[in-house]
């Protein structure tokens, strides 16, 4: 799994982060099965991530399957992470949903155990679920910031999937983005959705939250995605993640959301995505200044914003949309995520994302010549991306002034 960054208030700052944990150190969880941690591979808000393993004799070695999440027992995020996990993802239930709707598979995380473990004097809440790879937020910024218009419609086919389990168990995520998205470690066609320590339940025992604005928690989650209803102070809902993704995919598609360059300004954000949300065709012409546009982009959103607040989406209305996104550019949904750099049917993009493009394309081509043929496949291709991420930003950073975006992030 990734090192995660921090972006906002994740917990109050008197909060300590959790001191390093030893090699081989042996976790036992609630049923008593043990783990064995082996090297730190992260760290996010106040919590460390380990590679880690059924605790055995042997040493945790770099193939390890699992990650244990470990953070001070008096931090809040890991607490409200573990709720949602123990509620909805235990391995036999995702593969029955899995199963029960001929999936070929299901991008939910699976839990595997937790705990408290002394030590030092201190008390730690652990997590153990499985390894992942690289984030999707990594290779959107290596790529020129677009991803090819058949990935995009795919991960979108995949989120909803991974959406419809997690509303019919009572919960909506609510920070749907890139960084969030992480693909399988043995398996990079296959993509899972992290990251629930803001999860929120937003139907508890069947009875959905009432609409209700208040003014203390306007604009909750990553600024540049979250939906309207955050924006107003409402507590998250199904159309609010449906929404979230909406905004993910026509980024990942153009490179670029109308309101990016303001996100300090959060009642900006707030109204541009208004109006957008009131008249669709000024999103798609802002987001796709050319003639060539995805319409399943602009039905998608249409058909988002027909959404009640408490209202259960029909989630096979929403694949269909993006189903025919496929047939008409002459692809289908083979299950293979390309992530090269995208073609897109030509998209207009604005001066900016074009300059980006083609240093990303010149970038790609001369780090590869310089690349020793010595190195081995995994090294070269790591090193190659590296590079190229390098390249892109120094060929493309403006040099009199920077702009830094910030995103604001609040426990719920």
């Amino acid at each position: 799994m990734p090192n995660k960054k921090t972006t906002g208030k994740r917990a109050p700052a008197k909060k300590k982060l959790a001191e390093v944990f030893g090699l081989g150190e042996v976790l036992a969880d609630t049923s008593r099965k043990e783990w064995k941690l082996g090297v730190p591979i992260g760290q996010g808000g106040f919590g460390r991530l380990y590679l880690a393993d059924v605790n055995s004799s042997k040493a945790v070695g770099s193939d390890a399957p699992y990650v244990a999440k470990v953070e001070p027992s008096e931090n809040g995020p890991l607490f409200t992470e573990l709720k949602f996990y123990m509620r909805a993802a235990k391995p036999d239930e995702i593969q029955k949903w899995t199963k029960s709707h001929k999936l070929k598979y299901l991008g939910v995380p699976r839990y595997w155990g937790s705990g408290l473990h002394e030590r030092n004097g201190n008390s730690y809440r652990f997590m153990i679920m499985d390894r992942f790879g690289r984030d999707l937020q990594k290779m959107y910024e290596e790529n020129a910031k677009q991803f090819p218009h058949k990935t995009v419609l795919q991960l979108g086919l995949r989120i909803l999937d991974i959406l419809e389990y997690v509303h019919e168990h009572e919960y909506v995520h609510g920070d749907i983005k890139a960084e969030n998205l992480i693909l399988s470690y043995k398996n990079p066609n296959q993509v899972y959705l992290v990251d629930y320590g803001l999860a929120y339940r937003y139907c508890p025992e069947g009875v959905h939250k009432a609409y209700k604005e208040d003014p203390k928690r306007c604009h909750d989650g990553t600024i540049e995605y979250t939906s309207i209803d955050a924006h107003k102070g409402v507590a998250p809902s199904r159309r609010g993640d449906l929404e979230i993704l909406g905004y993910c995919m026509i980024q990942w598609l153009s490179g670029h959301l109308p309101w990016e360059d303001n996100l300090k300004d959060p009642n900006f954000v707030r109204d541009s995505k208004i109006r957008c949300r009131d008249n669709i065709s000024i999103l798609m012409d802002k987001c796709f200044p050319g003639k060539n546009k995805p319409d399943e982009i602009a039905k998608y959103m249409e058909k988002v914003k027909l959404l009640s607040y408490e209202e259960k989406p029909v989630y096979q209305h929403f694949r269909e949309i993006l189903l025919q996104g496929l047939k008409a550019i002459g692809q289908k949904d083979d299950g293979v995520l390309d992530f090269g750099l995208a073609e897109n049917g030509d998209f207009q993009r604005n001066p900016v994302q074009k300059k980006r493009r083609k240093a990303a394309a010149a970038a790609s081509e001369s780090t590869e010549v310089e690349m020793e043929d010595t190195e081995s496949p995994i090294k070269k291709k790591a090193a190659t991306s590296r590079a190229i991420a390098a390249r892109i930003q120094k060929m493309t950073s403006p040099k009199p002034k920077k702009t830094i975006a910030t995103r604001k992030k609040v426990q719920k």
